[in-house]
């Protein structure tokens, strides 16, 4: 299953509202990664506003803050990676 997201647009107390293309929507919470790592750069005023869907689907605000969409979706969803993904776990149990 490949799961792409369609939408994102930030929302005060740095959350974002993301979309996918098989309809899942809703708010991520991202406020537990303000001013850590290259998180930092959402100090800066304005930054946060700039998420934006990279060409390689990544949620970002610079080449170097990006977000894995995957890791978004279920966080988003609360499923499980082999509930969206059961041949990835297959091969690490076959593996």
């Amino acid at each position: 299953m490949d799961i792409r997201p369609v939408r994102v647009e930030p929302r005060d107390d740095f959350r974002i509202w993301l979309e996918y293309d098989d309809g899942a929507a809703g708010l991520v919470d991202l406020s537990d990664r303000v001013g850590q790592g290259v998180f930092q750069i959402w100090d800066e005023p304005g930054v946060f506003e700039s998420v934006r869907i990279t060409e390689d689907d990544a949620i970002a605000w610079s080449d170097d803050a990006q977000l894995c969409p995957d890791a978004l979706y279920l966080e988003l969803t609360g499923k499980a990676v082999e509930d969206i993904w059961p041949a990835l776990t297959a091969a690490v149990v076959d593996g």
